[in-house]
């Protein structure tokens, strides 16, 4: 794949694509990038003109209503639905749990007068209908729900993450070795942080120098203050700090040590990134290609081709087995199916292999679709205990990728591996596509069969509401039905047409659905049933 890229880009042999590759193609009305790993697509990300990215933006919002039953609040932030704060969520929070915290030598424990602990019963007291607060969103709006805030605000930088009304100092737990852990907390000591503020260092901090933590930590400083000038000066509700769009969380949060090169088809995108890396650092801005091409980039090396098989019902494994992905308004169904992998004569490691690709290839779906909530796998079933804890391992290892929050229970007894995906925005399948208005999004329609029974009882119950009516029947079906009629059920109509005394007359509309039929008086043009 790696190959077929650079012979499609033609770029030599200094700059190689190889490892993982970020493609960015930007057009007039909507924006994509693709991250490439090894040449697999890995990860999609879609902005399209005139939508706005909520999660991460500051808003001043203003109190509208309180519900004590949902233990929570509706906060009008200027847009058409209200954000929801839940009560939780507006007292201050402990340190996330995947960072340890730091005490930083130059705030020594002070000894703090014994106060009574913030509990959600003090809330509505604290935040009045009415009163101004200061909220970040945490979840995008989904559906008819409007967007989640939290009162625990927070700016991330590319190396640090900075909590402007938290003194908490951490270090992300991913970051396991104790000698790098032993340095960073150096460099954090040596941070001048203003009072009452904390920083949180990144996972991408592993490794990185002092003077791009400094660099961080002056940006990122720089972005609050300029969010208090806002709060200050506009009134309730504002928007006071408007996440970066796609490209620049993009050149931000994804050109990492591990990203070897970043290839982009527009000039004007490509020079905005680099100065974007630039502040951060030089060494990624020369990391960062313009390729000029008249055709989508993503079409030029194959990316295409990948989105479009990767976004199917039904995903197929490299074994020959397949993968089947259901998004429904409660959780996201996979079953895993053994497909043309009929294996040797050990079935037991065929089932295993299939498995193992199976529980793979979900995490990066769920990765690649952006989809979350709740999550079940349907497995084959695995007799060995110890199978089903490779299956479990595979599963926890490729998740390790990706940046949304996950926690995977092992397999049940009956084959079913339960999970949750951190869900921040709609997924892909929800801005891409909408439901079919054929179907009403069932993604099925009745048979002529079924239709042919429908229309049949509908006769039957309005000759007998009119039976006393000598007018003909005028019966209006799609030519799919009509066919039927024809063919399987005419002795039926005749025999329905003996018992009354007008004709049953028979017309089709090819433009109306096949669910839906119309039995009309002829005289009087009366809709007598229809559906």
């Amino acid at each position: 794949m790696l190959k077929q890229i650079k012979k499609a880009l033609g770029l030599g042999p200094i700059n190689p694509l190889e490892g993982n590759t970020i493609i960015v193609n930007a057009e007039t009305l909507e924006r994509r990038v693709a991250l490439l790993e090894d040449g697999k697509l890995e990860e999609y990300n879609i902005e399209r003109e005139g939508e706005v990215n909520l999660v991460g933006s500051i808003f001043k919002g203003r109190v509208k209503n309180i519900e004590p039953g949902l233990k929570a609040m509706f906060v009008d932030i200027g847009m058409e639905k209200n954000a929801f704060l839940h009560f939780w969520d507006a007292i201050p929070a402990a340190l996330d749990n995947s960072m340890e915290e730091i005490q930083r030598d130059d705030r020594p424990n002070k000894k703090k007068k014994k106060q009574k602990p913030i509990t959600s019963k003090d809330i509505p007291s604290i935040y009045p209908i009415g009163s101004e607060i200061m909220i970040q969103v945490s979840k995008g709006p989904i559906g008819t729900k409007g967007p989640r805030v939290t009162t625990n605000i927070s700016l991330a930088g590319r190396y640090l993450v900075l909590m402007p009304f938290s003194d908490q100092f951490g270090i992300s737990r991913k970051i396991d070795d104790p000698r790098e852990r032993d340095r960073l907390r150096g460099i954090m000591q040596k941070l001048r942080v203003p009072e009452g503020m904390g920083i949180i260092m990144r996972t991408v901090a592993q490794g990185q120098r002092a003077r791009h933590f400094l660099r961080d930590l002056d940006m990122l400083l720089e972005q609050w203050y300029a969010v208090e000038d806002k709060r200050d000066n506009n009134p309730a509700p504002a928007c006071v700090f408007q996440e970066p769009g796609l490209i620049e969380r993009t050149a931000r949060d994804f050109l990492t040590d591990d990203v070897h090169n970043v290839i982009c088809d527009d000039l004007e995108t490509t020079e905005m990134m680099r100065g974007i890396a630039e502040k951060i650092s030089r060494r990624s801005k020369r990391r960062i290609q313009h390729y000029s091409t008249r055709s989508s980039i993503f079409d030029k090396i194959g990316v295409q081709k990948q989105i479009d098989e990767a976004f199917h019902r039904q995903v197929w494994l490299p074994c020959g087995g397949y993968i089947v992905i259901d998004e429904t308004e409660a959780l996201i169904a996979v079953d895993v199916n053994s497909g043309r992998n009929r294996g040797g004569k050990d079935v037991d490691k065929t089932i295993l292999q299939t498995n193992i690709e199976a529980a793979q290839e979900v995490a990066r779906q769920l990765r690649l679709r952006n989809i979350g909530g709740l999550v079940v796998v349907d497995f084959i079933d695995m007799r060995n205990r110890k199978d089903q804890m490779a299956v479990y391992r595979a599963m926890k290892e490729r998740l390790e990728k990706d940046k949304a929050k996950t926690q995977v229970l092992q397999i049940s007894t009956v084959g079913l591996m339960e999970m949750t995906r951190q869900r921040l925005n709609e997924s892909l399948q929800e801005t891409l596509y909408e439901p079919c208005e054929y179907c009403e999004g069932r993604g099925r329609v009745k048979t002529p069969f079924t239709m042919s029974v429908e229309i049949q009882r509908a006769l039957n119950t309005t000759i007998a509401r009119h039976q006393d009516e000598a007018g003909d029947l005028v019966i209006i079906v799609h030519p799919v039905v009509l066919e039927r009629f024809k063919k399987e059920d005419s002795h039926i109509l005749v025999e329905l047409e003996r018992r009354h005394t007008g004709r049953l007359i028979f017309r089709t509309d090819s433009a109306s659905h096949r669910e839906r039929y119309k039995i009309v008086d002829s005289k009087t043009e009366k809709i007598l049933a229809e559906a």
